[in-house]
């Protein structure tokens, strides 16, 4: 039986999910960014909550544990390197970690950067990623805690993963993302296109997540920075990657 995933608004901008397992009726959120968008949710699936899955520390995807943990009495999975910085957590888990929802896994993979101990699930079966803040459509999560080196390397690793995985992440932050894309690689037909759709999707209130990983693959700057005209455009022609990497996560920041 299916995985399946309900995707739903939060906060100002965020994204909530819920996974439930059709074969045992186990339902997870994947982070906990408020606790009404998350209850709503429930009742209109007629689920109930018995886990919840945390990708990092900060305050917009942790906010709501202690009264959905109260509630439902949820079991709170979440990361080992940031423990001293989540309360409520029952379990902890880390990069290969293998996280069961009943029949439905999830492989755990770490993707430091945004926080020093971000995570992500990857529900490999269903194909689908739960990214949170280390993968966003057409960009990434501000590199609050961690280096350009290591971001780069957990952006590479999920860059591996089918192209035809749906990814979930943690805001709506897809057109502003497209225009700084577009500022820097205006050549981009794949980029292009997927930005006309972007805008499309937008004016009519639509989300636009999920999205393919297979044509962020082609449009996303942060996922292309070993390419050759990104290089140019930085004057790094011949440099790692990484400082690729770093000079469009600083280039966005200032954007």
């Amino acid at each position: 039986m299916a995985l399946i995933v309900d995707v739903f608004p939060a906060r100002d901008d965020n994204f909530g999910y819920l996974v439930h397992d059709e074969a045992t009726g186990r339902t997870a959120a994947i982070d906990a960014p408020e606790a009404l968008a998350i209850r709503n949710a429930l009742a209109r699936r007629r689920w109930t909550l018995t886990d919840i899955f945390v990708t990092h520390h900060h305050i917009d995807h942790v906010e709501a544990i202690a009264e959905l943990k109260a509630a439902f009495g949820a079991k709170v999975t979440g990361p080992a390197a940031e423990a001293d910085k989540i309360d409520g957590l029952d379990a902890l888990v880390g990069d290969g970690d293998k996280l069961a929802l009943g029949e439905s896994s999830f492989e755990v993979m770490a993707t430091p950067g945004h926080t020093l101990g971000h995570i992500v699930f990857y529900n490999a079966l269903g194909g689908h990623l739960f990214s949170a803040d280390a993968l966003f459509s057409l960009g990434v999560g501000r590199m609050f805690e961690g280096t350009p080196g290591p971001m780069w390397e957990g952006v590479k690793r999920l860059r591996q993963l089918p192209d035809t995985v749906l990814v979930y992440c943690g805001h709506e932050y897809t057109e502003s993302n497209a225009r700084f894309a577009l500022a820097i690689d205006p050549d981009n037909l794949a980029l292009k296109t997927r930005a006309e759709t972007v805008k499309s999707l937008r004016a009519q209130g639509k989300p636009t997540i999920p999205f393919s990983l297979g044509e962020d693959k082609l449009a996303n700057p942060f996922l292309r920075a070993d390419a050759p005209e990104l290089a140019r455009h930085y004057g790094l022609e011949g440099a790692d990657p990484a400082e690729v990497f770093a000079a469009i996560r600083k280039g966005k920041d200032t954007f």
